[in-house]
């Protein structure tokens, strides 16, 4: 059997950790405050899916690498579905309004739907939706 996990967690390095939190709670999501203080918050993604976002400082402890600078250079792209075109929409347009800066206007393959947005930390997040029906057969 091949190996399969059953959670992900990105970890992503922020530069003022309660903007961040603002950030996302202005978007839609919620934190795990078990696993929230003031060097990191758990941001619940789904069930099986979350970010840690970490204080640089704190972040920097977990590698002997230099961090990116995520507003000038890509190091992850954070795609995440979306139940429906509508959905993304609105995800995206929370984003925006609260202080996410555009990274590529919506691109639409007619099948699949995305549109994608910069952290304020420059992370780049992406959202979409496939419609599985209308994915071409070869």
């Amino acid at each position: 059997m091949a190996l399969q996990s059953k959670q992900i967690f990105v970890n992503l390095p922020v530069k003022d950790l309660n903007k961040s939190i603002d950030f996302f709670t202005a978007i839609g999501y919620e934190f795990n405050p078990q696993f929230t203080d003031q060097n990191a918050a758990c941001l619940v993604i789904s069930e099986n899916i979350f970010a840690m976002l970490l204080v640089e400082e704190f972040f920097q402890t977990f590698t002997k690498k230099e961090l990116t600078d995520a507003t000038r250079s890509t190091e992850v792209i954070v795609a995440l579905s979306a139940d429906s075109r509508a959905q993304v929409d609105e995800i995206v347009n929370k984003a925006l309004n609260a202080g996410a800066t555009p990274s590529k206007d919506p691109i639409d393959h007619g099948f699949m739907y995305s549109w994608s947005f910069q952290d304020l930390d420059g992370h780049l997040w992406e959202f979409l939706h496939m419609d599985q029906g209308a994915v071409p057969q070869e």
